[in-house]
């Protein structure tokens, strides 16, 4: 039996652009858009028996690269869906294995939730999500600005040299402990102004999951993963104090990567 995956939902529009993507998710099937109303759903045709619900979610368990590779395709078809160029049409992107039975449950789902999807394109339109990560780059950097701006923690180092080297010993590890904190607190001060500063030239903004270096990729820890709406006018602002806050944070043993437009994920709501 075959269904159909959903990539995405975007207005009908002259500006959007055409589909040149020969091939859906499962590398065979053409995709397309099918029309209702003032929307269409971005689809390719499959197999329920390779990409209906429960198997998807098997393969999630059993096999990740095929699923890491079936993201890539998922991801590469909404973009192209949405192009590179103004966002005057509004487009919201689906979640990685979205697929119905048929043709007539899409258009259920249009008629029953029509009016929330054109609410959310209303909201979204002609504005992009711009993504912001910090990676901790050189710790050492950092832990060096705190004690020089910890006044309890000099007072400790200072008792702790003038001890004999055994009873000294004892202190250290009530030292590192506080030098742990210390960073934490400073590093989350510091990315709660940076959040705050790139907040002010968006309609909204939010604060997403830190990733491992297993999903990045990096060899250096991510500490801090956020999401940007903005109207176009304003993203190349946004885009210049990211470059500006990110030649701070390299001063302090950190790296800021600013990458965008993304499909508005993190604004569409549930």
């Amino acid at each position: 039996m075959n269904g159909l995956y959903l990539y995405c939902l975007r207005e009908r529009s002259k500006d959007a652009p055409a589909l040149c993507t020969t091939r859906g998710i499962d590398g065979q099937q053409e995709v397309f858009g099918l029309p209702y109303r003032r929307l269409e759903a971005i689809v390719s045709r499959v197999s329920l028996k390779e990409y209906g619900s429960e198997e998807i979610q098997k393969k999630a368990s059993e096999d990740l690269n095929w699923i890491k590779e079936k993201a890539i395709i998922h991801e590469s078809v909404i973009e192209e869906a949405m192009g590179k160029g103004s966002q005057s049409f509004g487009l919201i992107p689906m979640r990685f294995g979205t697929v119905f039975n048929e043709n007539t449950k899409i258009e259920e789902t249009f008629a029953s939730d029509y009016l929330k999807f054109e609410q959310v394109i209303d909201r979204i339109r002609g504005k992009q999500e711009w993504s912001v990560k910090v990676y901790l780059k050189d710790k050492g950097i950092l832990e060096q600005r705190v004690r020089a701006n910890h006044q309890a923690l000099k007072e400790k180092e200072e008792a702790m040299a003038a001890l004999p080297e055994g009873i000294a010993f004892f202190m250290e590890e009530e030292v590192t402990q506080l030098v742990a904190e210390a960073v934490d607190l400073a590093l989350s001060m510091e990315m709660d102004r940076l959040f705050n500063q790139l907040t002010c030239l968006c309609s909204d903004s939010v604060k997403t999951k830190v990733l491992t270096r297993e999903l990045t990729g990096r060899g250096e820890p991510m500490v801090f993963n956020s999401a940007y709406l903005m109207h176009e006018d304003c993203v190349e602002a946004f885009k210049k104090d990211a470059e500006i806050l990110n030649q701070d944070l390299q001063t302090k043993g950190l790296c800021l990567e600013c990458s965008g437009p993304w499909p508005a994920y993190h604004f569409i709501g549930d």
